[in-house]
């Protein structure tokens, strides 16, 4: 059985790596704020807490890790270079850049270690309830020893092809979630202006065409301007920036990133305090006293 081990345990790794302990897979855990870390072994009989990450991927086969942006992986992968033996695995369940990826994937390679570039979605309740996306990009021989760690987190994985594939999958998927939250957030800010039955209306628009994930699960709490839980803004639009590099280089102009950009760049640099990417309704509410968007 593979030796799992477990770097960043925020709203998504911690629940992750719940279920990879659950799986019998889990050996040790590290987090950049070591009280998180020593919590969460508190919580999980039976693992190790190494003193740094070299001393971690020592004792390893696979380090996951789920940080928030480009140069923390890389920060982390560089101080896990000294103890990662040939034959391990890394995987990324961070969202970064495709050519992040790849170019650790070159790196790690000359030690005769893999890298994997497997990027989730599902929000918090998906990896909660286990029941998570997994984009997967990297070689094939890694990605099958793999097979046990994503199926003890996900609802459904696919191997994409190579390393980045799984990050173009990703910045893909933000794209989407970006063009859904705009339109929901929108639409909720009309129901409220237009004075709409709220409960109502949730059940009708969620029980149609319009119905969505994002709906299902953020609708009510916007409507109650509650923003507790979820998906920081500033974090998509670290993904949308990634987003518009990767269609940049495809020659692709999207009608949905710009204004999204927009958008979350106005949220971000506000000082929004939510803590969900569905705080983006404030901003369409203020629409209607400043119809400029300022």
């Amino acid at each position: 059985m593979l030796r799992v081990a477990f770097v960043g345990l925020g709203a998504m790794g911690a629940p992750m790596a719940g279920h990879l302990h659950a799986a019998g897979l889990l050996t040790a855990v590290w987090n950049r704020t070591t009280e998180r870390a020593d919590a969460f072994a508190a919580d999980h009989a039976g693992l190790d807490r190494p003193r740094d990450l070299a001393e971690l991927a020592a004792g390893v086969d696979v380090v996951a890790i789920c940080v928030s942006a480009d140069d923390d992986l890389r920060a982390v992968v560089e101080a896990l270079e000294p103890g990662l033996a040939a034959g391990a695995i890394v995987i990324d369940h961070s969202t970064v850049a495709p050519a992040t990826a790849r170019a650790l994937h070159e790196r790690l390679a000359a030690r005769d270690v893999a890298f994997v570039d497997a990027p989730v979605t599902g929000g918090v309740e998906g990896a909660i309830q286990g029941r998570l996306a997994i984009m997967v990009g990297g070689d094939e021989p890694a990605v099958a020893r793999l097979a046990p760690v994503f199926d003890a987190c996900a609802r459904v994985w696919h191997h994409l092809g190579p390393t980045g594939s799984g990050q173009s999958a990703k910045a893909l998927n933000q794209l989407i979630c970006a063009g859904i939250a705009e339109s929901v957030c929108e639409a909720l800010a009309l129901v409220e202006k237009l004075d709409l039955p709220r409960e109502a209306m949730l059940e009708l628009l969620g029980g149609g065409a319009a119905g969505s994930w994002f709906l299902d699960k953020r609708g009510a709490s916007m409507l109650a301007d509650s923003f507790e839980t979820g998906f920081a803004p500033a974090l998509l639009l670290k993904d949308l920036r990634i987003c518009r590099e990767l269609l940049d280089a495809c020659g692709f102009r999207s009608s949905i990133l710009a204004p999204a950009l927009d958008d979350y760049r106005k949220l971000v640099e506000a000082g929004e305090p939510g803590r969900d990417i569905s705080a983006l309704i404030r901003l369409k509410r203020r629409q209607f006293e400043d119809p400029g968007g300022s």
